[in-house]
Protein backbone atom coordinates (compact mmCIF):
# COMPACT_ATOMS: atom_id res chain seq x y z
CA UNK A 1 0.00 0.00 0.00
CA UNK A 2 1.30 3.70 -1.06
CA UNK A 3 2.49 5.65 1.98
CA UNK A 4 0.35 8.38 2.19
CA UNK A 5 1.12 11.87 1.66
CA UNK A 6 1.27 14.55 4.32
CA UNK A 7 -1.97 16.75 3.30
CA UNK A 8 -2.14 20.67 4.17
CA UNK A 9 -4.54 21.91 6.39
CA UNK A 10 -8.06 21.92 5.08
CA UNK A 11 -9.99 24.98 4.88
CA UNK A 12 -12.96 24.56 2.92
CA UNK A 13 -15.84 22.27 4.00
CA UNK A 14 -16.46 19.27 2.87
CA UNK A 15 -18.85 19.02 0.19
CA UNK A 16 -19.42 14.73 -0.30
CA UNK A 17 -18.90 11.82 1.55
CA UNK A 18 -18.56 8.51 0.16
CA UNK A 19 -19.89 5.41 2.71
CA UNK A 20 -19.08 1.62 2.15
CA UNK A 21 -22.47 -0.15 2.39
CA UNK A 22 -22.18 -3.47 3.72
CA UNK A 23 -21.45 -3.72 7.45
CA UNK A 24 -21.24 0.29 7.18
CA UNK A 25 -24.70 0.90 6.39
CA UNK A 26 -26.50 -2.38 6.28
CA UNK A 27 -25.76 -5.26 8.00
CA UNK A 28 -25.73 -7.85 5.40
CA UNK A 29 -25.00 -11.26 6.77
CA UNK A 30 -23.05 -12.50 3.80
CA UNK A 31 -21.18 -15.91 3.32
CA UNK A 32 -17.70 -14.67 2.71
CA UNK A 33 -16.43 -17.74 3.39
CA UNK A 34 -18.88 -19.87 1.21
CA UNK A 35 -18.17 -17.52 -1.87
CA UNK A 36 -14.22 -17.48 -1.70
CA UNK A 37 -14.60 -21.53 -1.52
CA UNK A 38 -16.59 -21.85 -4.36
CA UNK A 39 -14.85 -18.99 -6.09
CA UNK A 40 -11.92 -21.01 -5.91
CA UNK A 41 -13.63 -24.44 -7.14
CA UNK A 42 -14.53 -22.11 -10.38
CA UNK A 43 -11.39 -20.92 -10.73
CA UNK A 44 -9.29 -24.56 -10.68
CA UNK A 45 -12.14 -25.47 -13.17
CA UNK A 46 -10.37 -22.94 -15.12
CA UNK A 47 -6.84 -24.51 -14.90
CA UNK A 48 -5.60 -22.48 -11.53
CA UNK A 49 -3.40 -24.96 -10.24
CA UNK A 50 -4.78 -26.27 -6.45
CA UNK A 51 -2.65 -24.38 -3.56
CA UNK A 52 -2.52 -21.00 -5.66
CA UNK A 53 -5.63 -19.75 -4.23
CA UNK A 54 -6.90 -19.45 -0.40
CA UNK A 55 -10.06 -19.09 1.42
CA UNK A 56 -8.10 -16.43 3.40
CA UNK A 57 -7.43 -14.15 0.85
CA UNK A 58 -9.87 -11.17 -0.53
CA UNK A 59 -12.40 -11.83 -2.76
CA UNK A 60 -10.47 -9.18 -5.35
CA UNK A 61 -7.25 -10.80 -4.74
CA UNK A 62 -8.77 -14.19 -5.67
CA UNK A 63 -10.16 -12.77 -8.89
CA UNK A 64 -6.44 -11.00 -9.77
CA UNK A 65 -4.52 -14.03 -8.89
CA UNK A 66 -7.06 -16.43 -11.06
CA UNK A 67 -6.41 -13.67 -13.51
CA UNK A 68 -2.90 -13.96 -13.80
CA UNK A 69 -3.17 -17.71 -13.72
CA UNK A 70 -5.43 -18.14 -16.12
CA UNK A 71 -3.94 -15.84 -18.87
CA UNK A 72 -0.04 -16.78 -17.98
CA UNK A 73 -1.31 -20.15 -18.90
CA UNK A 74 -1.33 -19.08 -22.39
CA UNK A 75 -5.38 -19.70 -22.43
CA UNK A 76 -7.38 -17.63 -25.26
CA UNK A 77 -8.89 -14.01 -23.86
CA UNK A 78 -12.47 -15.94 -24.13
CA UNK A 79 -11.39 -18.34 -21.51
CA UNK A 80 -10.43 -15.73 -19.42
CA UNK A 81 -14.27 -13.61 -20.43
CA UNK A 82 -16.05 -16.93 -19.06
CA UNK A 83 -14.45 -17.68 -16.34
CA UNK A 84 -15.14 -13.29 -15.38
CA UNK A 85 -18.84 -13.66 -16.51
CA UNK A 86 -19.56 -17.25 -14.64
CA UNK A 87 -17.40 -15.30 -11.64
CA UNK A 88 -20.25 -12.56 -11.13
CA UNK A 89 -23.21 -14.98 -11.70
CA UNK A 90 -21.91 -17.23 -9.16
CA UNK A 91 -21.15 -13.81 -6.57
CA UNK A 92 -24.20 -12.66 -7.31
CA UNK A 93 -26.61 -15.26 -6.67
CA UNK A 94 -24.86 -16.38 -2.98
CA UNK A 95 -25.08 -12.85 -2.80
CA UNK A 96 -28.85 -11.85 -3.68
CA UNK A 97 -29.51 -15.11 -1.12
CA UNK A 98 -28.43 -12.27 1.44
CA UNK A 99 -30.97 -9.57 1.13
CA UNK A 100 -33.94 -11.12 2.89
CA UNK A 101 -31.55 -11.11 6.61
CA UNK A 102 -30.02 -7.61 5.53
CA UNK A 103 -31.28 -4.64 8.00
CA UNK A 104 -30.70 -1.24 8.63
CA UNK A 105 -27.10 -0.85 11.04
CA UNK A 106 -28.46 1.61 13.86
CA UNK A 107 -27.61 5.06 13.46
CA UNK A 108 -27.45 4.72 9.70
CA UNK A 109 -30.68 6.77 9.17
CA UNK A 110 -30.21 9.21 11.12
CA UNK A 111 -26.69 9.79 10.18
CA UNK A 112 -27.69 9.91 6.66
CA UNK A 113 -30.79 11.84 7.03
CA UNK A 114 -28.67 14.78 9.19
CA UNK A 115 -25.74 15.11 6.45
CA UNK A 116 -28.86 15.46 3.89
CA UNK A 117 -30.75 17.92 5.32
CA UNK A 118 -27.24 20.09 5.61
CA UNK A 119 -26.76 19.96 2.45
CA UNK A 120 -23.55 17.43 1.63
CA UNK A 121 -24.00 15.15 -1.78
CA UNK A 122 -23.61 11.77 -0.25
CA UNK A 123 -22.61 8.28 -1.95
CA UNK A 124 -22.14 4.83 -1.55
CA UNK A 125 -19.29 2.91 -3.34
CA UNK A 126 -19.36 -0.98 -2.74
CA UNK A 127 -17.99 -4.22 -3.86
CA UNK A 128 -21.32 -5.34 -4.13
CA UNK A 129 -23.41 -6.11 -7.16
CA UNK A 130 -25.80 -3.10 -8.48
CA UNK A 131 -28.86 -5.37 -8.05
CA UNK A 132 -28.20 -6.25 -4.48
CA UNK A 133 -26.85 -2.89 -3.55
CA UNK A 134 -30.23 -1.30 -4.77
CA UNK A 135 -32.72 -3.54 -3.40
CA UNK A 136 -30.70 -3.80 0.34
CA UNK A 137 -31.17 0.40 -0.14
CA UNK A 138 -34.80 -0.11 -0.79
CA UNK A 139 -35.12 -2.79 2.06
CA UNK A 140 -33.55 -0.50 5.06
CA UNK A 141 -35.16 2.47 3.81
CA UNK A 142 -32.02 4.14 2.21
CA UNK A 143 -32.71 4.42 -1.33
CA UNK A 144 -34.12 8.02 -1.08
CA UNK A 145 -30.79 9.19 0.33
CA UNK A 146 -28.03 8.05 -2.42
CA UNK A 147 -28.46 9.13 -5.83
CA UNK A 148 -24.92 8.42 -6.11
CA UNK A 149 -24.08 4.90 -6.30
CA UNK A 150 -20.76 2.53 -7.68
CA UNK A 151 -21.01 -0.95 -7.30
CA UNK A 152 -18.81 -3.96 -8.69
CA UNK A 153 -20.95 -3.97 -11.26
CA UNK A 154 -20.06 -0.48 -12.82
CA UNK A 155 -17.64 -0.75 -16.09
CA UNK A 156 -13.83 -0.08 -15.33
CA UNK A 157 -11.70 -0.88 -12.02
CA UNK A 158 -13.68 -1.56 -8.63
CA UNK A 159 -12.78 -0.97 -5.25
CA UNK A 160 -9.60 -0.94 -3.40
CA UNK A 161 -8.53 0.36 -7.52
CA UNK A 162 -8.43 4.58 -6.32
CA UNK A 163 -9.97 4.83 -9.65
CA UNK A 164 -13.31 3.13 -8.46
CA UNK A 165 -13.95 6.31 -5.44
CA UNK A 166 -12.56 8.77 -8.15
CA UNK A 167 -14.88 7.66 -11.11
CA UNK A 168 -18.08 8.13 -8.23
CA UNK A 169 -16.81 11.27 -7.39
CA UNK A 170 -16.51 12.70 -10.36
CA UNK A 171 -20.19 12.15 -10.92
CA UNK A 172 -20.67 13.22 -7.47
CA UNK A 173 -19.12 16.21 -8.64
CA UNK A 174 -16.68 16.62 -5.66
CA UNK A 175 -13.32 17.26 -5.79
CA UNK A 176 -10.84 15.02 -4.32
CA UNK A 177 -9.50 17.56 -1.28
CA UNK A 178 -13.37 18.06 -0.56
CA UNK A 179 -14.36 14.65 0.04
CA UNK A 180 -14.65 12.11 2.49
CA UNK A 181 -14.77 8.37 2.98
CA UNK A 182 -16.14 5.95 5.24
CA UNK A 183 -15.56 2.42 5.87
CA UNK A 184 -15.73 -0.45 8.02
CA UNK A 185 -12.54 -2.53 6.97
CA UNK A 186 -9.20 -2.06 5.67
CA UNK A 187 -10.39 -2.73 1.94
CA UNK A 188 -12.16 0.94 2.34
CA UNK A 189 -8.89 2.41 4.19
CA UNK A 190 -6.92 1.37 1.25
CA UNK A 191 -9.34 2.41 -1.54
CA UNK A 192 -9.24 5.80 0.35
CA UNK A 193 -5.70 6.31 1.23
CA UNK A 194 -4.62 5.16 -2.73
CA UNK A 195 -7.34 8.16 -3.92
CA UNK A 196 -5.52 10.62 -1.52
CA UNK A 197 -9.09 11.16 -0.34
CA UNK A 198 -9.60 11.42 3.77
CA UNK A 199 -10.85 8.07 5.52
CA UNK A 200 -13.24 8.25 8.43
CA UNK A 201 -13.34 4.41 9.80
CA UNK A 202 -16.49 2.74 11.89
CA UNK A 203 -15.71 -0.02 13.86
CA UNK A 204 -17.75 -2.99 12.50
CA UNK A 205 -21.48 -3.71 14.10
CA UNK A 206 -20.77 -6.62 16.71
CA UNK A 207 -23.92 -8.41 14.67
CA UNK A 208 -21.54 -8.41 11.81
CA UNK A 209 -19.89 -11.45 11.20
CA UNK A 210 -16.41 -12.12 10.35
CA UNK A 211 -14.94 -8.91 11.18
CA UNK A 212 -12.80 -9.67 14.28
CA UNK A 213 -9.63 -8.55 13.37
CA UNK A 214 -10.73 -4.91 12.54
CA UNK A 215 -9.60 -2.90 15.68
CA UNK A 216 -8.74 1.31 16.04
CA UNK A 217 -4.83 0.27 15.41
CA UNK A 218 -5.21 -1.39 12.27
CA UNK A 219 -7.65 1.24 10.83
CA UNK A 220 -4.83 3.94 12.08
CA UNK A 221 -2.40 2.47 10.82
CA UNK A 222 -4.07 1.44 7.27
CA UNK A 223 -4.43 5.36 7.21
CA UNK A 224 -7.59 6.32 9.05
CA UNK A 225 -8.09 10.03 10.16
CA UNK A 226 -10.19 8.81 12.87
CA UNK A 227 -12.45 6.01 13.79
CA UNK A 228 -15.84 5.79 15.47
CA UNK A 229 -17.23 3.34 17.74
CA UNK A 230 -20.57 3.37 15.61
CA UNK A 231 -22.39 5.98 13.53
CA UNK A 232 -24.40 7.72 16.20
CA UNK A 233 -20.70 8.67 17.42
CA UNK A 234 -19.61 9.05 14.00
CA UNK A 235 -22.55 11.17 13.48
CA UNK A 236 -22.66 13.37 17.27
CA UNK A 237 -18.77 13.64 16.23
CA UNK A 238 -17.92 14.19 12.44
CA UNK A 239 -17.40 18.26 11.92
CA UNK A 240 -16.87 18.07 8.41
CA UNK A 241 -15.08 21.98 8.56
CA UNK A 242 -11.51 20.71 10.51
CA UNK A 243 -8.35 19.62 9.61
CA UNK A 244 -8.68 15.82 9.20
CA UNK A 245 -6.36 15.25 11.60
CA UNK A 246 -7.30 17.12 14.43
CA UNK A 247 -8.70 14.89 17.41
CA UNK A 248 -12.50 14.76 17.63
CA UNK A 249 -13.89 13.80 21.23
CA UNK A 250 -15.11 10.53 20.83
CA UNK A 251 -12.60 9.55 17.92
CA UNK A 252 -9.77 7.84 18.01
CA UNK A 253 -7.35 9.55 16.08
CA UNK A 254 -4.62 9.22 14.04
CA UNK A 255 -1.01 10.47 15.14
Amino acid sequence: MPVRQAEPRFLDPLLGIVFDLDGTLVISQHDFYRMRREVIRLAERYGVGPGQLSVEMPMHRILEVSRERILASGAPETLLLRFEAEFHRLIDGIEMQALDRTAIRPGAKELVTGLVERGFRIGILTRSSEAFARAALVRTGLAEYFPYLRSRSAPGPTKPSPEALWHLLKEMEVPIGRALYVGDHLIDAECATRAQVRFYAVMPDPKETGTGTMTVDRFLAGGADAVATDLFELARHLNVAVPPKDARPGLAPAN
